[in-house]
């Protein structure tokens, strides 16, 4: 595996790399990156994945300083895994002016985690055009564990007319189902045996839905009120239609295929992010 920092070198590697199949990332990798890193595998010839922790993404009180940074594990772990090129540009090769250009992406970005982190969804789709303009690749790999992020990064992409297929991923859990995110490491040990219960909740109101119950709002309060007793602080938990993230007919015209249920929530000082289909597998962005 070869590293590279610069974008002269990314550039003059890619140049006959054939398809390249790409995933972005900040590192601090777990198995659901390195799923990703699979995925990427089967659709080009060279993978190339990158490890940058964008400061744009983070709000004034966020978590950029402390944010995990495990690079030598990473490296180890993408060379184990087969991956031909890991581009690690520092923060003057990405920004090495004032990023005052920035991509304004649409209200779905004001939206749940653009509610509960203003301007995080320009930062995000900023670096990314940025690095998908670098490794100009043919295929990218996006969890859909963001599957706010997802919608919007394929939006771009075609609003953009960038020539890149982007390819869902499914989310990577634990054995008692919580999502697997560089931000677990912040949790205690008490706190790491709590935090399933946000993929319980949102996977009872997919029940209460496939189960007929279209009253939204009140499954919605119920799952915030369960959380909430048990020491949470809820950012959101929202039903939504799947295809652009809107809200869904209040008469349950939206056949449950089509519905997400998301939800993010504080848990001590950790906030955690999910999602769940009401039908597993329905659709697949």
């Amino acid at each position: 595996m070869e590293i590279l920092t610069t974008a002269s070198e990314l550039h003059e590697r890619l140049a006959h790399g054939g398809r390249i199949a790409f995933v972005p990332t900040m590192g601090n990798l777990h198995n659901g990156h390195l799923q990703l890193m699979r995925i990427a595998r089967e659709h080009g010839d060279t993978v190339v994945a990158s490890i940058f922790v964008n400061r744009l993404q983070f709000g004034p009180n966020e978590d950029f300083d402390r944010y995990p940074r495990t690079f030598e594990a990473d490296r180890e772990a993408l060379k184990r895994l087969g991956v031909d090129v890991l581009f690690a540009p520092t923060e003057q090769e990405m920004y090495p002016t004032p990023q005052v250009y920035r991509v304004v992406p649409p209200p779905l970005a004001e939206e749940l985690e653009g509610a509960s982190r203003p301007g995080f969804f320009h930062g995000v789709c900023t670096v990314v055009l940025k690095l998908f303009n670098l490794v100009q690749p043919d295929v990218a790999v996006f969890g859909k564990k963001d599957r706010q992020q997802l919608k919007i990064v394929r939006g771009m992409v075609q609003q953009f007319n960038l020539p890149i297929r982007i390819v869902p991923a499914e989310t990577v859990r634990a054995e008692d189902g919580l999502a697997l995110a560089s931000r677990n490491s912040y949790l205690s040990l008490v706190e790491r045996q709590e935090a399933p219960r946000l993929y319980r909740t949102l996977s009872w109101v997919a029940d209460q839905i496939l189960g007929g119950r279209h009253d939204y709002a009140n499954l919605e309060a119920a799952a915030r009120a369960e959380l909430a007793k048990n020491g949470w602080k809820v950012d959101y938990i929202a039903i939504r239609h799947g295809l652009a993230l809107r809200i869904p007919h209040p008469e349950g015209y939206d056949h449950p295929n089509l519905l997400i249920v998301l939800g993010a929530a504080m848990l001590g000082t950790t906030r955690l992010i999910d999602n769940v289909d009401v039908v597993q597998g329905a659709h697949d962005d």
